[in-house]
């Protein structure tokens, strides 16, 4: 009886595992086949003829670093966390209060300077609520910047955070959307021949602030795919 109640109690706790995704089975394959000796060249040749694409098969290896030892060793992995949700959505929100008031201040500036009339905003009153953003967000994100990149310098690792790296290619991907937007404009206004000296101001403008973000978050993608 006392067996059969071990027996009954040992069913009832037991719990299967859950099934493995396809992408921990990959990892799971490369990293036994990379611990017995096999060479990255042969991994990546065997999965793609199992049918792996070429993508799936660079993220399997990429899991694991390309060193001398005896076994497969992982690389870390992107996380994220409250901290980080909130030192990078300070950093690119003052960022994006900066972009945009610099760039209303400078519009206020060709718009004084070549006006249309009634149209127009008062100068004083254009200029009063961005100039005050401006000078509460632009010292803001200026230390926010200094104090990341100082912790990188320090810690390169806390690099592979999932909030920065979807920040950053949702910023990357805005600056994209601007630039195209700022170059049909000016195709546009040439084609109906009312392309006007404040209009290309304006857009260089534009253009110089979203090429400006552009150019100073570009270089944290390309680390990314260096450490891929």
């Amino acid at each position: 009886m006392a067996a059969f109640q071990r027996e009954f109690h040992i069913q009832a706790t037991y719990q299967p595992e859950a099934p493995m995704s396809a992408e921990e089975r990959l990892v799971g394959f490369v990293q036994k086949a990379l611990a017995k000796g096999q060479s990255r060249d042969q991994v990546a040749d065997a999965l793609t003829r199992a049918g792996w694409s070429a993508g799936q098969v660079r993220d399997a290896l990429g899991a694991f670093a390309d060193v001398p030892f005896p076994i497969a060793v992982p690389k870390p992995r992107a996380s994220s966390n409250p901290r980080d949700a909130f030192v990078y959505g300070v950093l690119f929100l003052t960022m994006y209060l900066s972009a945009y008031h610099l760039g209303f201040l400078l519009f206020a500036l060709i718009e004084r300077a070549f006006p249309l009339g009634a149209h127009d905003m008062p100068f004083r009153e254009s200029m009063r609520w961005g100039a005050a953003l401006l000078v509460v967000s632009l010292p803001i994100y200026l230390l926010m910047l200094r104090h990341v990149t100082a912790e990188l310098k320090a810690d390169p690792g806390k690099g592979l955070s999932d909030t920065r790296r979807q920040l950053t290619w949702l910023t990357l991907f805005v600056c994209a959307c601007v630039l195209l937007g700022v170059a049909a404009g000016l195709v546009y206004e040439l084609l109906g021949g009312e392309l006007t000296l404040r209009f290309v101001l304006k857009s260089v403008v534009l253009g110089g602030i979203a090429g400006a973000v552009f150019k100073l978050h570009l270089p944290s993608v390309r680390e990314e795919k260096a450490a891929a």
